[in-house]
């Protein structure tokens, strides 16, 4: 008897029968693994689509790094980046997160098509971000975050990181739904990377039923972060560069995907879509 793993989904998205992939359009200059790429308007919409011809099912536009180490863009920028982008996928039919800390640049970006608010500090850098949200009635991932890129490794300092994270996400949820977001709205993503060193991104992954148990939708998202380089990293190497950790990517996004994720967040889709579905095949099986 074939079985189906209830990934739950947020009011307002689509639902899939299996993880879905989000694909990320970096639309800036310093982004960690493509910065520069796509940062024409252009370019960054046929990204995007080439992305969903890939199999990407929602597709994810910001324009500002949230690398380790990276300074803020100013608004006025940041809105020039990613609004074209994100009315021009829209245009398309395509599913558009915007990925963002500020308010105005969320409502600008759903105004224009987007239908789902990706916060990696999860309306902690921007009071007016929750009831901008919550005034646009649009879904919105709520991230494990402790601080800006350019001092969160000093952040990296947990006695049980599974437990700290699912505790601080736990309360962070609450504060966003008593500043108006519906609770069916939200999607929780544990922040791989951010504030944390490999092992705690490690520990994290191994323990994603924890997360799935604070009962939203779950997004992971690895993609080409620092602690798959230094899992792939041989004694006295140096890391691989970025763009060559999509194959630890994918095998992440399988694992995930196995475990219950709602999507997974990646920069080359192509190698996660077909771990998901592999990952679904099998499940179907059980």
């Amino acid at each position: 008897m074939s079985t189906t793993i209830d990934r739950g989904t947020a009011l307002g998205l689509p639902e899939w029968d299996r993880c879905a992939v989000m694909g990320v359009v970096n639309v800036t200059p310093d982004s960690f693994s493509d910065g520069g790429r796509w940062f024409d308007t252009t370019a960054a919409v046929k990204h995007g689509l080439d992305l969903v011809a890939e199999g990407a099912d929602l597709v994810d536009v910001g324009g500002e790094s949230t690398r380790p180490g990276a300074t803020r863009v100013d608004e006025e920028e940041e809105l020039r980046r990613v609004v074209p982008v994100v009315r021009g996928l829209a245009a398309e039919g395509v599913t558009v997160s915007v990925d963002t800390m500020r308010a105005s640049v969320a409502a600008r970006a759903v105004e224009a098509g987007a239908v789902l608010v990706n916060d990696v500090s999860g309306g902690l850098a921007d009071p007016g971000m929750v009831p901008a949200v919550a005034a646009a009635e649009v879904p919105f991932v709520v991230m494990h975050w402790r601080g800006f890129s350019d001092n969160m490794n000093s952040l990296a300092v947990y006695d049980d990181v599974v437990g700290e994270v699912v505790t601080e996400l736990r309360t962070r949820m609450e504060a966003v739904i008593d500043g108006g977001i519906a609770p069916e709205r939200l999607v929780i993503d544990p922040g791989l990377g951010f504030a944390k060193l490999a092992p705690h991104d490690l520990a994290l992954v191994a323990h994603l039923p924890e997360l799935r148990a604070l009962g939203r939708p779950l997004l992971v998202a690895a993609s080409r972060k620092r602690f798959l380089g230094h899992v792939l990293t041989r004694e006295g190497a140096t890391p691989p560069p970025a763009r060559e950790r999509d194959a630890a990517t994918a095998a992440v996004s399988a694992i995930a995907a196995h475990t219950g994720a709602w999507a997974v967040r990646v920069h080359e889709v192509r190698a996660t879509a077909d771990a998901v579905r592999v990952a679904r095949a099998v499940e179907g099986a059980a």
